[in-house]
């Protein structure tokens, strides 16, 4: 291994909207790319988010542009929803737990359960900068992607 890295990165927010409502805006991959500041592009193949559905994104990173192969590795309706990243072997979930208010607490996780392809922690180390910076990137960026999803949700 050229890096360490953190297992687990972990942010949530409380929205005010069901979990119906928030479970259709983080299963809605093409429209990611508005909510995200890392995902320029997804295309989903056969266009349809499901279990197993694979999908290719466009990341950016400043001025660096790199694609990604995802597949669908959790599909639990209006609870939770992950996918596997095929290059470094991650994996990205969002968890919906429904509040007493009627509202979500929403879950972004990036875990590590099969650890992160070396090319990857070794392209982490070249292009930006190390993995302490790339996850400061990575935590920041969930935040903003949570956040987005929030005033989605809320929006009447």
């Amino acid at each position: 291994m050229t890096d360490t890295y953190e297992a687990l990165l972990e942010e949530s927010i409380e929205i005010a909207a069901p979990p119906a409502r928030v479970w259709a805006l983080v299963t809605d991959l093409p429209a990611m790319s508005a909510r995200s500041p890392q995902v320029v592009k997804t295309w989903v193949k056969g266009g349809a988010v499901r279990q197993g559905a694979t999908f290719t994104n466009l990341n950016r990173d400043r001025f660096l542009f790199w694609p990604t192969q995802g597949k669908v590795v959790d599909f639990d309706a209006e609870k939770r929803f992950a996918f596997r990243i095929k290059e470094n072997k991650v994996v990205w979930s969002f968890t919906l737990e429904p509040t007493a208010d009627g509202g979500t607490r929403l879950i972004e996780r990036r875990e590590t359960p099969q650890g992160i392809s070396d090319v990857s922690l070794r392209l982490t180390k070249i292009a930006f900068g190390g993995q302490p910076k790339f996850t400061g990137g990575l935590k920041a960026g969930m935040r903003q992607t949570l956040a987005a999803l929030k005033a989605e949700a809320e929006r009447p």
